[in-house]
């Protein structure tokens, strides 16, 4: 079980593996008023960062399940260098339909909202998790502006302009779900520069240690047209941020 292997190559480097800086993670710890011995659930947990760093500062005890074996080595490698393994605890495996023995506190999944079949689905599997008066928190993409065509949609990697809601649009889509929304943390483009473009480094560094691999083609090809292409579209186009939701 493993996500696809371009994002093992070009997110090796990361610790946070979404727009987000670690500035805005700590400011969502914060505006979630943590409190120590608070459980928090991480479904797509990637290399850990925000349970690390949340058990560091807020003292909150935290589990995170993720495909990517690379990545949940690196989270509990973080989790020994933060000094919260006692604390942390990080699973390879598929986070889809997995639901806490015990219930949460904070239940989790920031962008990968796959697992569960889109929003709707993600936020219904997280609840099963949740205790009475918990919180959840989604992170997903939006539109900073709408694509003018679907062509420039698919180059923000959407399938279409539907893909995606406006800002307001998808806040309100939350209030119909049964949802209050009590907090938002939103992406910048500095936070979506330190995402995307650490990812060339990265990959060029690879190329350089691994010039025989069957795999370089294509993670040449990518190198070579992804700072282009993200300065056309997904820099200018796609919002994110990290949602925190309570049932009504």
């Amino acid at each position: 079980m493993d996500i696809p292997r371009i994002f093992n190559i070009t997110e090796s480097a990361h610790r946070i593996h979404n727009p987000f800086t670690p500035e805005k993670l700590a400011t969502l710890g914060l505006a979630l008023r943590l409190e120590s011995g608070t459980r928090v659930l991480d479904l797509g947990s990637g290399s850990g960062e925000m349970l690390c760093t949340w058990a560091r500062d807020h003292g909150i005890i935290g589990f995170g399940i993720d495909m990517s074996p690379l990545f949940t080595e690196q989270a509990n490698l973080r989790a020994e260098e933060l000094g919260v393994a006692d604390q942390v605890k990080f699973l390879h495996g598929d986070a889809a339909g997995y639901v806490s023995d015990e219930k949460v506190s904070v239940a989790a999944c920031v962008g990968a909202t796959w697992i569960g079949g889109g929003v709707a689905g993600t936020i219904e599997l997280l609840s099963r998790s949740l205790r009475t008066g918990g919180i959840i928190l989604i992170g997903e993409p939006y539109w900073r502006q709408s694509p003018p065509t679907e062509d420039v949609a698919k180059g923000c990697l959407a399938s279409s302009i539907s893909d995606f809601l406006m800002l307001p649009d998808l806040l309100a889509s939350f209030g119909r779900l049964g949802y209050d929304i009590v907090e938002m943390v939103l992406a910048d483009q500095d936070g979506w520069d330190r995402y995307e473009a650490a990812k060339w480094l990265t990959m060029r560094r690879w190329l350089e240690a691994n010039p025989d691999d069957p795999f370089a083609k294509e993670v040449r090809a990518k190198l070579t047209s992804e700072p282009e292409h993200y300065a056309a579209y997904t820099r200018e186009y796609l919002g994110w941020g990290v949602f925190a939701l309570m049932p009504r």
